[in-house]
């Protein structure tokens, strides 16, 4: 069992047995109590019925056992006798032979009656006699012999007999209830327990995080342990992550030091692993002894494995023998799977005294380099078009600004054009009424009509060319240290009017501890708040918006733009940051690639996330400054 389970267990466990204990305990009680009153209850019925058998056989009748059967008084108390207690049965009076002499049912008057057991003993008993004689059936009496003023015989005795089915009735009742609150508790104390284990593991599920980042590679690594039992061990874990942190930084190929300091030889294999060039080293007798991923020709043996025509094994023999570099050599197909071509150079290794350790083989993918070179160039092309085609939109731009000036003086005139025709038709009064009554019709409707079409199809046109001059335009980038607190800040104050009209709640979370970035302040704040106003329109019924940073690993820093909006379908978050891609009504299809523009210029990176109808997360990464 886990230690979580242990504590549930443990909680319930106790919880149970305490309420089952004091549940038990009522039930004790109840049963004494139920008892002891039935038996005081008997004994007064039994007092009441003697003190009235004293009276009768006092009056000296010549058979006292007729009178006493014949007797009012007695026979009344004996047909009450169930109203002194409900778990009361009958009363009788028996003489020295056990015959009922009078008895609350007449029909078993004269008849024998074997004694039942005794009450009283039961009601002083202890609570597992009293509980096995309640729910059992059983039957009991209380007994009072009467014994005559004057005379140390016994004249007879009365029997009270009890029934315990009610007192068992009750306890049932009593049982169920108990049963119901041993259930209740069970339940509440189960919750209980796993918000207590919660909170008390707490410490145990901080360190384990820290632990699995350590073992990822990521280093400086603190714990946020607040208790004061765990800020000691929090202490210690952070000292060993600094440690460890700087034995990396300080990484060495010595391989005494690297024995010393285990994560500088780590550091040193994840840095060959990262190599795109293929590295190998040999032993002066031609064993392979190490070998980066790229080096997959030669991986899992030596020389020996490869074909004495192999050109590869040719130049590495020759090193060895020689104790010289060779190449560098053009060869290709060195991998069956892989017919790029590959520059192959060896070197030949000595230590400081110059002894001979063997021969180092490095393999670059000149292919590779031909892409590299390619892409560098398609860049230049893309570079030279955007400033050819920013230069054509700037041309552009000119003759449509012309076309707005003349198309609000084609307005001005068609306003003006009545008063206009007024003042040329000069002095003759009947001209004059002719043309004021042709040239006050208003103008064609049309004609109004079209000159707004294309005043706003110029205007609309004017915005696309904004637009692309905004992306294609270099810009130059003014880097200094940011801090992100001050900059989320900002960003909260003017996204703040727009979220409180869409009844949006804003959660921010950017210590001031945190790393600056080094990037272009204006640049970077337009790109978050593109963002975080997208992520109020993707919240029309009201939400959360999240803005959050914190330090990660590699010396970088993170920014979480998250919303609880209406998240982007899958068929188009691929397409998100291509330019005038747009799913709004009235977007333009520019913000989200001018996002993706920032944060390439910054050298950072951007992932997006989203859940239709759950909602969206963007995450940029920037290099500290």
């Amino acid at each position: 069992m886990s230690i979580k389970a242990k504590q549930v267990a443990g909680v319930t466990t106790i919880v149970v047995v305490v309420v089952t204990v004091l549940s038990g305990y009522h039930l004790a009680t109840l049963a004494r109590l139920n008892l002891e009153d039935t038996t005081s209850r008997g004994q007064m019925l039994a007092q009441a019925i003697f003190q009235r058998s004293r009276e009768v056989v006092a009056q000296g009748a010549a058979d006292p056992y007729a009178a006493l059967r014949a007797d009012a008084g007695i026979r009344s108390i004996l047909d009450s006798s169930s109203g002194y207690s409900p778990n009361v049965t009958y009363a009788a009076i028996v003489n020295q032979n056990q015959i009922a002499v009078a008895h609350s049912f007449t029909s078993l008057e004269g008849q024998p009656m074997a004694e039942q057991e005794d009450f009283a003993r039961l009601a002083t008993a202890g609570p597992f006699e009293q509980f096995r004689a309640v729910f059992s059936d059983r039957t009991f009496e209380i007994r009072q012999p009467i014994i005559l003023a004057g005379s140390d015989a016994q004249f007879g005795s009365i029997r009270i007999n009890v029934s315990t089915l009610l007192v068992r009735r009750e306890l049932r009742s009593a049982l169920w209830n108990a049963a119901g609150a041993v259930v209740v508790a069970l339940i509440v104390s189960a919750l209980f327990a796993v918000l207590l284990s919660q909170w008390m593991l707490r410490p145990i599920h901080v360190i384990q995080s820290g632990l699995s980042r350590l073992g990822r590679g990521e280093l400086d690594v603190t714990l946020d342990l607040k208790e004061q039992e765990f800020r000691d061990l929090g202490s210690s874990f952070e000292a060993v992550s600094a440690q460890l942190s700087a034995l990396g930084r300080s990484g060495s190929t010595d391989p005494a030091t690297a024995e010393a300091r285990p994560g500088a030889s780590t550091d040193l294999e994840s840095v060959m692993d990262n190599l795109e060039d293929a590295v190998a080293l040999f032993s002066p007798r031609g064993e392979l002894m190490f070998c980066n991923k790229a080096m997959s020709t030669l991986q899992g043996g030596g020389l020996n494995t490869l074909a004495p025509s192999n050109p590869v094994r040719q130049i590495v023999e020759r090193t060895l023998a020689g104790r010289k570099p060779q190449g560098p050599v053009s060869l290709s197909g060195l991998d069956p799977a892989d017919t790029a071509e590959r520059l192959v150079v060896t070197h030949a290794i000595e230590d400081t005294g110059g002894r001979f350790l063997g021969a180092m083989l490095v393999a670059r993918n000149i292919g590779y380099l031909s892409q590299v070179h390619s892409t560098l160039n398609y860049s230049r092309k893309l570079a030279a078009l955007g400033r050819l085609m920013a230069g054509v939109a700037h041309e552009v731009k000119n003759p449509l600004n012309a076309m707005t000036i003349h198309l609000e003086l084609l307005k001005q005139k068609l306003s003006r054009q009545p008063v206009a025709a007024l003042a040329s038709l000069g002095g003759d009064s009947a001209l004059s009424a002719a043309g004021a009554e042709a040239m006050s019709r208003p103008p064609v409707p049309d004609v109004a009509k079209h000159v707004d079409i294309i005043s706003k199809e110029i205007r609309r046109l004017d915005e696309v060319l904004n637009g692309f001059l905004k992306f294609a335009r270099p810009d130059e980038l003014k880097l200094q240290p940011v801090h992100l607190a001050t900059l989320i800040s900002d960003i909260q104050t003017s996204v703040a009017p727009e979220a409180a009209r869409r009844r949006i709640a804003m959660k921010i979370e950017c210590p001031d501890t945190l790393p600056a970035i080094n990037a272009d302040p204006g640049m970077l704040s337009q790109a978050l708040l593109n963002l975080a106003l997208n992520a109020c329109q993707a919240m029309p019924e009201g939400g959360t918006l999240k803005l959050a940073c914190r330090a990660v690993s590699r010396r970088r820093v993170e920014i979480d733009i998250e919303d609880t909006g209406i998240g982007i379908p899958p068929e188009h978050l691929g397409r998100i940051f291509d330019l005038y891609f747009t799913t709004k009504e009235q977007g333009s299809g520019i913000g989200l690639s001018m996002v993706y523009r920032i944060v390439q210029l910054h050298d950072g990176e951007v992932e997006v996330q989203s859940t239709p109808g759950r909602g969206t997360r963007f995450r940029l990464i920037f290099p500290q400054a």
